[in-house]
């Protein structure tokens, strides 16, 4: 199946929902699949909204390029509603509500309007690496293997790997890594291994808070009335 843009939109969404944090941290111990998935389950149970500090790197292997951006997201979990605003090196605005998403481009005043309908299956899908995330809608979609521990950001965290059991899935991704931190159960990052290259994704969050009021202006289009909107 050919890797499309619409595709990567509705991943780097998922991507920066993150697993669920503030599950309660226990005492040092030999981690298992099972005793982490247990912490998710815990830390989903009370999830509402989050901001956060957002790094997107992407490497593309045949030219040996990694790109960068960052900026700031707001998530509401009770109207799947999403604002993420990236601010260098050139700002551009991805808005989520429900099934509709939005890239605003200023520099050339533009609007690209997606439908992500029938791809739905698909989102829900790696929506389940996302808050709210049960550990058995994740042992439902993915093969889940334990890396181990590793500091990140001067951090203890635990490492899972998860391989999609869907062959549609595993055409555009073939696993996905996240580091949960063990302290307060972020996901401080995640990498997607893309099928088919050495190309990948990484989300890197900072700065992650949970269950802020967060204003219904935050989630409204607020283009200028002249902004020219293609729909793909």
């Amino acid at each position: 199946m050919t890797c499309k843009p619409a595709f990567f939109l509705t991943l780097t969404l998922a991507a920066l929902l993150g697993f669920s944090p503030h599950a309660p941290a226990q005492s040092a111990q030999k981690w298992t699949v099972d005793s982490v998935l247990n912490m998710i389950d815990a830390g989903a149970r009370d999830f509402r909204t989050l901001t956060a500090n957002v790094e997107h790197i992407k490497y593309t292997d045949v030219v040996q390029d990694t790109s960068r951006e960052s900026g700031q997201l707001w998530l509401r979990k009770k109207d799947e509603k999403m604002r993420i605003e990236f601010s260098k090196p050139d700002p551009r605005t991805i808005l989520r509500a429900g099934d509709s998403l939005s890239i605003y481009n200023p520099k050339i005043n533009r609007v690209e309007e997606y439908n992500l309908g029938k791809n739905r299956s698909m989102v829900d899908q790696y929506l389940e690496l996302g808050f709210g995330s049960r550990s058995d809608g994740l042992r439902k979609n993915y093969e889940i293997a334990l890396s181990g521990e590793q500091e990140l950001d001067g951090r203890k965290t635990v490492v899972l790997e998860l391989t999609p059991k869907s062959d549609e899935i595993r055409a555009q991704i073939t696993k996905v890594q996240v580091w949960i931190d063990e302290s307060t159960w972020f996901a401080l990052q995640q990498k997607f291994f893309e099928a088919g290259s050495a190309d990948y994704l990484i989300f890197h969050y900072t700065d992650l808070k949970k269950n802020l009021k967060i204003d219904d202006s935050k989630f409204k289009a607020d283009w200028p009335k002249n902004v020219t909107k293609t729909r793909r």
